[in-house]
């Protein structure tokens, strides 16, 4: 019997653990996405903002930059939408699957855990002052500096606790210091490079969403233009630079779990798909810097090559966790599993149901009548 953990609940699962599984590692792929264009806009809309405002009227780049920030930050309050509501569900199977480590890490962390409504709350209400500032054509960069600062708090907060989940063996001596969750755990090598690898994706999904929304055509050409470039000149450098950060987190891995993840096969070829898809990208991103594009075909090459990229990335980081809770007598596959087959088919009908009407709604949204959008209008 292990102590290290919280006895299992004795309800068993309703449905099988692979199917867990895969719901969670396709939710959590899609909000890490929301996640990273909300923290790599901001932060590239709050810069375009600075270096866009205090210029004379006529300066033409100093517009561009203003219209560019300005596209990026009135469509950021919709992203934090998805941020939220994508965070729902892989949350929720996450304790499905590794309820007995992600509840007592949260619970020793509670202090942190619980503030991160009251950071997200204010982090929500600042970003909708910073889109109107934008929209106005206003100096709001510290606003939007200001948003992203609470935004990259909350993802620290997270990182905290997804890494003490994997840390029975400190559970005991921060329990003894306080059991009011105030204290953060003892220094782990893999945090710090775990929160960086984060915040450097961002940057890059930033950029391969401005591609994206340079095929609009409620913007004017020049506006288009400009964030096809800059959308590829940022996505590959930053590509370059999380793949550092990637090989850090990796690095900062113990040995028996690098071993473990080249051994098994699902983790093996998982990362090659995440590398492939990021070769693939940086390629990509090259061509748009200098192409410039301003069509919906590259914003949807880009947006494949996104997807595909992040979900090998996020099966990857599912296998450093499982073997890494593997090695410490956590074993997420042993589980009593009694299928309630009704129940989950008719949860999979609502569920694919959910996705076709939000693909129905995002359809009709882009068929829309365009509006012509620039600074001030």
């Amino acid at each position: 019997m292990n102590l290290m953990y919280p006895a299992v609940d004795p309800i068993p699962l309703p449905a099988p653990v692979w199917l867990f599984k895969v719901l969670h590692v396709l939710t959590l792929a899609l909000h890490f996405i929301t996640v990273e264009m909300l923290l790599g806009g901001l932060l590239v809309a709050s810069l375009l903002n600075l270096f866009g405002s205090g210029k004379p009227a006529g300066d033409a780049k100093a517009m561009l930059r203003l219209n560019a920030s300005a596209a990026l930050a009135r469509r950021l309050p919709i992203v934090m939408t998805f941020v939220i509501n994508l965070g729902v569900p892989p949350l929720l199977f996450a304790q499905v699957l590794y309820g007995r480590a992600l509840y007592t890490s949260s619970v020793l962390i509670g202090f942190y855990w619980i503030a991160v409504i009251f950071l997200l709350m204010a982090c929500y209400y600042i970003l909708y002052r910073f889109a109107a500032g934008t929209e106005a054509g206003r100096a709001v960069w510290w606003q939007g500096l200001l948003a992203w600062l609470l935004a990259a708090v909350i993802a620290k907060i997270y990182s905290t606790n997804m890494t003490l989940m994997l840390r029975p063996e400190v559970w005991g001596e921060m329990y003894a210091r306080t059991a009011r969750g105030t204290h953060l755990p003892p220094g782990d090598p893999t945090l710090l490079p775990r929160w960086l690898f984060m915040l450097s994706g961002g940057l890059w999904v930033a950029g391969v969403w401005m591609i994206w929304v340079a095929g609009r055509r409620v913007f004017e050409m020049p506006v288009r233009s400009y964030l096809g470039a800059v959308g590829g000149r940022l996505a590959l450098v930053m590509l370059v630079v999380q793949g550092a950060a990637a090989w850090w987190v990796q690095r900062a891995q113990p040995e028996s779990v690098r071993q473990a993840l080249a051994a098994h096969a699902l983790y093996h070829y998982a990362g090659l798909v995440w590398m492939g898809a990021a070769a693939l990208t940086l390629g990509f991103a090259a061509w748009a810097a200098l192409a410039r594009p301003t069509s919906r075909g590259a914003g949807w090459v880009g947006g494949v090559l996104l997807l595909v990229t992040i979900l090998g990335m996020t099966l990857y980081r599912d296998g450093i966790r499982d073997l890494t809770l593997l090695g410490k007598g956590f074993d997420v596959w042993q589980r009593t599993v009694v299928t309630n087959w009704s129940v989950v088919i008719l949860f999979l009908v609502l569920f694919v149901g959910g996705l076709g009407a939000a693909g129905w709604l995002i359809s009709v949204m882009m068929r829309a009548r365009p509006i012509q959008e620039k600074v001030g209008a």
